[in-house]
């Protein structure tokens, strides 16, 4: 088996903005695209409150989650002070144009993770 799985052509991903990446086990993996074509990928998950940052706004090598605004870096999934957290990074590489990602971490990393219920959902109805 390969060691890098590719996922798609890095043009696939919206300058700015990101694409996800679903698994067999475990949360999508967000892969993220900046004004300089830099490539990145976390964890399509908050420290905070499990927003799905593949729906943030990416400025520089930060995401702001679309939630409550943290900011996370995109070179290591670090919320940035006055905020604590980290959401796991995925190794990414880019050649010719095309994303890859570690096939090994896209199998084990953090697939224990889930995202928080909240709201009507996460209460348990009368019996």
């Amino acid at each position: 088996m390969s060691e890098w799985t590719l996922i798609c052509r890095v043009d696939d991903i919206p300058v700015l903005g990101a694409r996800r990446v679903a698994r067999a086990q475990g949360l999508d993996v967000a892969v993220f695209r900046n004004t300089r074509d830099e490539v990145f990928a976390l964890l399509d998950r908050c420290p905070h409150k499990g927003g799905p940052l593949s729906q943030g706004i990416v400025f520089g090598t930060s995401v702001a989650c679309p939630l409550h605004n943290w900011t996370i870096g995109l070179c290591d999934g670090q919320a940035a002070a006055p905020d604590e957290g980290c959401t796991p990074k995925f190794s990414v590489r880019t050649e010719d144009g095309q994303v890859y990602l570690h096939a090994a971490e896209l199998r084990t990393l953090a697939i224990d993770l889930t995202r928080p219920v909240a709201g009507p959902a996460s209460r348990k109805t009368p019996a």
